[in-house]
Parts: structure tokens; sequence; C-alpha cells
């Protein structure tokens, strides 16, 4: 059975696949759903929802149409929290893989470097960052990712540990493999599935940051997020709750859909059909 069906044969992770799909064609299919920049005046400013056909979600303070920026809200936080993702799994994997495969005084120095990143909370060393760096998003991308890597270097260099000195790692001793050649057909694809399953988590995390440093500001003016959206509606919270409340509820879902699909791809590489 392919690591595909045993996911779908889970709740958790059938569920959740189907959020985020969802969500991922929302994001692609943004500029053909809406066409045009989303921070655009579109209309009448503070219409309320199902009152114009043309604007279903109504619009902001500025008269920007909300259902435009719920879409392209969408593909910002997914290109963002992947990105993030991506870059965090690479760095965890690599000071991981040598850490526990060199061991000696070169894991405990990198060790002692992931100990220093896991101390200071990965919001605040992101807030930290761009403040000092600047606004954009290759950079909000590196800040969430370096308050994110550590966790895996920590997985990976355990699992690394634990397969060295499995027989057939030391088969591959025997026979003269290179140490190279080791880390990376022996004991990397074993070492990757548990670490995989993290990165899940590492999405969701990385949304909700860049939802946070929008929500103060410190988000790509020139881009439509939920974050901002949020903040954009919390002046008018009494009179036009829709605002802050629709992608509030965006950012749940997808956050919940991660969560969801984390769990089922836990469970399909236990390797059980979905059963622990």
């Amino acid at each position: 059975m392919t690591l595909l069906r045993r996911l779908l044969t889970t709740p958790e992770g059938s569920i959740g696949l189907i959020i985020l799909a969802a969500l991922l064609a929302t994001g692609l299919l943004a500029p053909v759903l809406s066409p045009g920049d989303p921070l655009r005046i579109a209309g009448r400013a503070m219409l309320m929802p199902f009152t114009d056909a043309d604007l279903p979600l109504g619009t902001d303070r500025l008269g920007r149409d909300v259902l435009a920026g719920l879409l392209y809200g969408a593909r910002t936080s997914l290109a963002v929290g992947i990105a993030a993702a991506f870059s965090a799994m690479v760095l965890g994997l690599v000071v991981g893989m040598a850490a526990g495969f060199a061991g000696g005084i070169i894991d405990e120095a990198l060790m002692r470097i992931v100990d220093a990143f896991q101390i200071v909370p990965g919001f605040l060393l992101a807030l930290a960052f761009v403040s000092i760096i600047g606004v954009s998003v290759p950079v909000i991308v590196f800040a969430i990712a370096l308050g994110a890597w550590a966790d895996p270097a920590r997985l990976t260099r355990a699992q690394v540990l634990s397969i060295r000195e499995r027989d057939y790692v030391a088969s591959a001793r025997v026979i003269g493999m290179h140490p190279a050649e080791i880390a990376f057909k022996e004991i990397l694809p074993n070492a990757l599935p548990p670490v995989l399953a993290l990165s899940a988590t590492i999405v969701a995390g990385a949304i909700l940051t860049e939802a946070a440093l929008s929500f103060l500001g410190l988000g790509n003016p020139n881009l439509a997020t939920w974050g901002s959206m949020i903040a954009e509606g919390r002046s008018v919270l009494r009179s036009a709750a829709y605002l802050s409340v629709l992608p509030g509820l965006a950012l749940a879902i997808t956050v919940l859909g991660v969560h969801l699909f984390s769990e089922g791809l836990t469970k399909a590489l236990d390797g059980n059909g979905g059963v622990r």
C-alpha cells in the first residue's frame, strides 16, 4: 500500500488533505477567480457581505474586496509557510546529519548551537530579525526558518545516532563504502520519514508566525495577507466584525487542515495502515 493510500485511510489525513488541496487550489486560482490587484479600491467602503453580487463578502474600510484579499491571502500564507518549512527542514537535516554522523566535538559544537536557538522563542527571533533587516518575503521566510530549524536538527540527529549502529550500516562500512555514500544511501532514507512528519507542524507554525508579523505591521505591505486583514478590521470590530472574523476563520481552517494532515501523515509513516 502506497503512502498516499495509507494517508487516505486515516480520517485525519483525508480531511486534512482535502482542506489543504482546496486552499492550494484557491491560492493558485486567485488570479482567475479575482483578476487584478487585490489591494485596489473595488467599491464603496464598508459594504456588508451578501449585499452586492459583485462583492459577495463586502469591502473593507478603504473599499477593497474582502473576497479578493482572502484568496490572495491564501496564496501568501501557503507560499511563506511551505518555503519557510522547506528551508528549516533542509537546514535541520544538514546539521542533524552532520552532528549524528560525525560525533565527537563536531556533534557537541552543533548541538550547543541548536540549544541556543531552542532557548529563544521562534516568534521573538523572527520578530527581531525582520525588525532589524527589513520587510520582504525572502527575509520573512528566512526569519521564520531561523526559528524552526532546531527541532528537525535534533530529531535528525537522534535518528542518525540510532541508525548508524545497525547491522546494514556496519556491513556498508565493512565492504568499504565511502562515509558520504553511507550517509546519503543508507542513513538518510531511513532517518527521513519521522522528520517529514514534523514538516507539517512547521508549516502551521510558519503560517501563524507570518500572520502575526503582518498583524503587527511587519509583513509586506504590497501583498494581501490574512494577518494584515485582521489588523485592518480590529478598529471597527463592533460595527464590521466580518473584516477580522473572515480572515481569522481562514487562518484557523488552514492551521486545522495542516494539523490533521500532520496527524494522518504520522500514522501513514508508521506503516500500519493508519492504525497505531
